[in-house]
Order: structure tokens, then sequence, then C-alpha cells
């Protein structure tokens, strides 16, 4: 394996990946390799006789395990953006083996026992506030995971944690193989009826990908099937499609997920019982802006509530659109984008279809980037001639107004069946400064529908937001400045890190730039002024579906984390009680059902943690208010506020903290409830 690219240094442009030379079987060696090199490195610090500083532990610790980074950096990146079977059954080996790994240094008495040191004595040493930060973090790490138990619950700590990585790594690769697996094939021209241009063409594209050239083919990324739920005239079809998105890892099958789902709770359950919690909500949240599941509660049911009327509101107009039309049905949920968009085109004049033409995907390329431009000073030039994973991956350097390089930005935005669901931003490189000036490698993921050969891929107005969304977690970690890789870029506190994104989602509606970048793809003409007006106007078109879908899947996943018990969990049951206790309606489902709920059971990042978009929402709405109340949204000393305390400092800061230095003062929840157009829903008497 002399020729394996994880055993030499990688002589690439910037640094990146090599990732033409790299094939699967150089990864479980390379993991070998890196992990026994890690296990040194750490026995090194532990074997130190001196007494402990922060130069020969925090610092020694920081530095340790920089091989083993640089491959599952590599690998989890390729396993969530372009997988195989190889690849997926290294990453099945390896979970338990990376866990036992993680676990062996968390449980080390000697290790815990030096940073224990540093950390009772953290006010009389000479320390910036940076390292105190990464000190008081590596110190609450080391408790949460167990540093402090006996011998025999640390043995079970480790032995919860091996298990749960294998099996989120499993419910992950369950979820893929379903989307995968599963095609709507519509090679009748009635099966047509309803479906526009755009449409058309990247059902067409998706069919050719699978060797059904002259069909079309609805597959279950968003994307895909969204856009077909609101247009396709079938409603035959539209039932078909939408219970198969929402029944993935729930069809009693070796992709189901319940079993899984049953275990995960339990050990979670177990694992928080030994950390001295109730629940593994009490675990979780106690590490969090939000301290406390109640404090959740409060937030998603102070929404809850308004969004409940409107949604109602919402049903009977759509109802009503129905039997105008002589439809005598009643609304179900494969019904609702659908009729939701007739009566947007009655209430608004706004198809939908038309929208679509004014935002192609590489002129919102172009605004996100302007955007970070006017606010940062910093410019992208793209790079034709490096390394990438896949041929529609597009590359991009990073300079700052100086023309210093601050990074690399990798963007991934289309679907294919080798790429799970969603969107998102990873690294293949984090910034730091403790071993030198280490310039990030940041990407992002999304699942647009390509275009067909020579056409734009044109999105939605959703699929812009979020294109804009995820940019705003790259830029989290591309501007990120801090010396520490523990705090570097996105390492913050789980219900702060959706700031940074959801706040720069708000600059790809405003007028300023939509003028600027949303032209048609034919005519090359900007988008009409009466349209701007009208989409605007209808910006809160929906909210009542939109939110109803996302607060049901964040109040479902406290509750999940809430039990004390889950030996006679069935998961299917439990979903259904939960919704019926918070009333939810029938015509609306989950944003993302229990079985295929990914973000909290295909590893823990938000497990009881669903709620943070909700969270930074109220930051979001709030924050994106300074640059209104300074007459410009690209305010430079707004701008200069939001790098240097936002952007920039990683989780060298309180999150409160740093947010009321941007702000000047806490968040007020009045500004998202006005941004949803849920400050004016009024709970009904009857």
């Amino acid at each position: 394996m002399s020729s394996n690219p994880f055993f030499q240094d990688w002589k690439t442009p910037f640094g990146v990946p090599p990732f033409e030379q790299i094939k699967p079987e150089h990864f479980k060696p390379a993991f070998e390799r890196a992990i026994a090199q890690h296990k040194a490195e750490i026995a090194a610090i532990v074997a130190d006789t001196s007494a402990p500083t922060f130069a020969n532990t925090i610092d020694a610790m920081e530095k340790a395990g920089a091989s083993l980074d640089r491959v599952s950096k590599v690998f989890y990146n390729l396993t969530s953006s372009h997988t195989n079977d190889q690849l997926q059954a290294i990453q099945r080996e390896m979970a338990p083996v990376l866990a036992a790994h993680g676990s062996e240094i968390d449980l080390n008495p000697v290790l815990f026992k030096r940073v224990d040191a540093l950390y009772q004595t953290r006010e009389q040493l000479t320390l910036t506030p940076e390292q105190k930060r990464v000190l008081e973090r590596y110190h609450l790490s080391f408790v949460r995971a167990g540093a402090q138990l006996d011998e025999a619950a640390k043995t079970r700590m480790a032995a919860i944690t091996q298990r749960l990585a294998v099996l989120s790594t499993q419910f992950g690769q369950n979820v893929l193989q379903d989307e995968k697996d599963y095609t709507l094939v519509l090679d009748k021209p009635e099966d047509l009826a309803g479906l526009p241009d755009f449409l058309l063409a990247a059902s067409a594209q998706a069919a050719e990908e699978r060797g059904l050239k002259g069909k079309h083919v609805i597959t279950l990324s968003r994307s895909s099937i969204e856009p077909f739920l609101t247009f396709s005239a079938r409603r035959d079809l539209r039932e078909t499609a939408f219970k198969a998105w929402i029944m993935r890892g729930d069809n009693n099958d070796a992709q189901d997920n319940k079993a899984i789902i049953k275990e995960i709770v339990q050990l979670r359950i177990e694992r928080a019982n030994l950390l001295g919690y109730k629940t593994f909500a009490d675990f979780k949240l106690a590490d969090t802006m939000a301290k406390t599941p109640q404090a959740v509660e409060d937030l998603l049911m102070q929404v809850w509530g308004p969004a409940r009327v409107r949604v109602g509101e919402e049903r009977d107009e759509l109802q009503a659109a129905a039997k105008a039309e002589g439809q005598a049905i009643k609304i179900e949920p494969w019904d609702w984008r659908y009729y939701a968009e007739k009566v947007r085109k009655a209430k608004y004049d706004l198809d939908a279809a038309e929208v679509k033409a004014y935002f192609q995907l590489d002129k919102m390329i172009e605004a996100m980037f302007y955007t970070a431009n006017r606010l940062f000073g910093v410019t992208f030039t793209e790079l034709k001639d490096i390394p990438k994973y896949q041929a529609d991956v597009r590359a991009w350097e990073v300079k700052d107004k100086d023309g210093k390089l601050v990074g690399i930005f990798y963007g991934d935005n289309f679907a294919r069946a080798s790429k799970r669901s969603g969107a998102w931003m990873s690294s293949y490189r984090d910034q730091e400064k403790l071993r030198g000036d280490i310039r990030p490698i940041v990407v992002n993921n999304n699942n647009f529908a390509k275009g067909a050969a020579g056409e734009p891929t044109l999105l939605s107005f959703d699929d812009a937001e979020t294109l804009f969304h995820e940019f705003g977690h790259g830029l989290h970690g591309l501007l990120s400045n801090t010396t520490y890789p523990y705090l570097s870029g996105t390492s913050v506190l789980r219900d702060f890190v959706e700031l940074p994104s959801q706040i720069y989602e708000h600059w790809m509606a405003e007028p300023e730039i939509l003028q600027r970048f949303a032209v048609h793809y034919k005519t090359g003409q900007p988008m009409p002024k009466e349209l701007l007006e009208k989409i605007l106007a209808a910006r809160n078109f929906n909210q009542g579906f939109a939110t109803i879908e996302y607060l049901s899947s964040a109040l479902v996943d406290l509750e999940f984390h809430k039990l004390t018990d889950a030996k006679d969990l069935d998961v299917d049951a439990f979903e259904v009680a939960t919704l019926k206790k918070i009333g939810m309606p029938d015509e609306v489902v989950m944003r993302h059902r229990t079985p295929h709920f990914s973000h909290i059971w295909s590893g823990d990042g938000y497990s009881a943690g669903y709620y943070s978009y909700m969270w930074a929402e109220v930051l979001d709405a709030d924050g994106f208010n300074a640059f209104k109340e300074a007459g410009d949204i690209f305010d430079p000393a707004t701008a200069r506020k939001l790098y240097e305390n936002i952007y920039s400092v990683g989780g060298t800061r309180d999150p409160m903290e740093t947010y009321v230095k941007f702000r000047g003062r806490p968040p007020k929840v009045d500004a998202l409830l006005e941004m949803r157009g849920l400050n004016t829903a009024v709970p009904r008497t009857n």
C-alpha cells in the first residue's frame, strides 16, 4: 500500500485531497495506521510525568490525531456525497472501531486527571480568553463522555457508544437505500398531465441516468418529488409518490428502521442515566443555549398555536379551491401542495413555474458570492483544474479584500443515487492557527434536480433559499479566525449553529439581489417589477403549513428523547400518539417522519435538537432587523459586527454573549412571528 495517498504528502493545489487517486481499498489501512498514530500521540501525553500545563496537555491533544482527522474527513464526506457498496461496507466495519477509539480517549483516567487539574486552577493560569474557553469545553466534553464514572460504568458507556455508532450508520444506509431503490416511472402521456417544462426536463434527465431514455422518472429527492406533488394533475400518482416518500424506512423490510430507533432511544436513555440525567433530552440540552426541555417546548408551543390557526385557514382555502373545480374530495396530504399552488396563483397571480424561470442555479451562485463580497469583502475565483470527487462538483478559491487566501470552497449541487438526501455543509480541512496558518476546505451539498443537457438548472424559491442557507454555513467555516481546531468554524453549540446559515437566507429574497440576479433563463431579462412585488407579497403564503410541518418534527424529536424507558416502545404508535396530543392537522405530515429522520437518528448531532432551526430563527429574524434598522442591507458597520461576533469567532465565546455583542441586546421572539406572518393569527373561539 505504498501508493496509498493517505501515506503521502498531498502535492495538490492548496493541499486538497487527491480525489482521483483515492480508492475505497485505501481507507481501511489508512484508518488503521491513523488510529495507531493517534493512540501513540495520546499515550505520550499520558506518559508525561511533568506537571500538566496547557501546552503539554491541551495543545498536545489539539495537535494529536491529524492523520486520523484527514482520513475521516475525506471518508465521511464521500459516504455522504458519493458513496458505493465498498464504502458502505467499510463504513459499517469502521463505525464501532472508531467509536471504541474515541471512548478509549474520553474515558482515560490519567488524561482526564491532567485536564481536570488544569480546569480546577484555570483562574490562576495565564490563559487567553480562547484558551480558557477551549479548556472549559475539553473538560465538559470529558465529563459528558463519562470520565468521572466508575470503571463498570465506563465499560458500559464505551459499549453504548460503539453500539450507537453501528445503529446510526445502519439507519442512514437504510434511508439511502430506500431512496435509491424507488422510482416512479411516467411512461404514458397522461402521466405527465400538469407537469411544467422544467420538471419534464429534470424527470427526463433522471430517467436517462437510470437507463430509461425517452421516459420520465420521479425520485424521492425533495427537488424531484415536491415539484411533482405541486404540479401533477394525476391525484392517484401524487398519492403513490407521496406515500413512498413518507414511508422511507417504514416498510417492514430489510431497510426498516423502527427496531433500530427503538434500540437507539433505549441506549440514549441509559447513557443519560449513567451521567445522572433523567432523560436524554435533559442530558443533551444541558449543553445548549436552551438548557432544558421545558425551554424548548415553551418556544415551540409559542409558535405552534398561531401556526395551528393559520394552517386551518389555509386548509379551508384549499378545500374551497378543490370544490370550485368540481372535486368532491377531502384535502389529503398529497393534495396540499397541488391546491396550494392553485390558491397562490389565484390570490397573487403567481405561478411557481413562471417564478422558477428566473432562478437559474448559476445566477444564484453569483448572487450568494456577490452578497458575501458586499458584506465581508471576500472574492471567489473558480478553479477548473483542481481534484474533484465527481464530475459535476465545482470549486472556488476564496480571498479576502487584501487578496489573502481565505480558503477553498467546493459546491456539489445535484441529486444523484450515490448521495444522501437533504442539504448540508461539511469540511475537508478546518481553519486553525495552532499548527500554522491552516486554511479551510469547505463543501456545500445540495440535491437539486439537474437541468437537461444544454439547459440551465432552475431552482424554486425554496431551493434558492436552501442554496443561501448552506452557503451561510459555508461562510461560517471559511471565515473562521480561531487558534484552536476544537473551536473552529461551526464548532459551536447546536442551537447556535443555524444562525449564520439562516441569517444569510434573508439576503436572497431582498429586492436588491433579486433585481440583479433573478434573470429569465431564455431572454436574460431581469425579473419584472410586478413579478418581484408578487413574490414578496406572497412570501408568507402557506406559512401555516410550512411551520406545522417543521414544528411537528421538532416536537416529536423532543418527545422521543423525554422518554425514561423505551423497552416497550412502538415507534409508529408513539409518533401517532404524540401528533394527536399536540393536535396535528390530518392534512399535514411531519417534514421528517420518524423512520427516516436522519437528523436525529443517523448520528446524534440534532437528537433532541431539531428545535435548533426555530431557536436560531428567533436570532436570525431579530439579527437581520439590525440591517433594516440601519437602512442598508449591506451597512458596513453592521456587517463588521456580524463578521466579528458571528462568522469569525467559532466557539470561542458563549453564544448569547456573542449575539448580544452583535445586536446590542438579547433577541426578541416577535421578529420570528412577524417574519412568518404568524403575528396576525388569532386563536379561534369555537
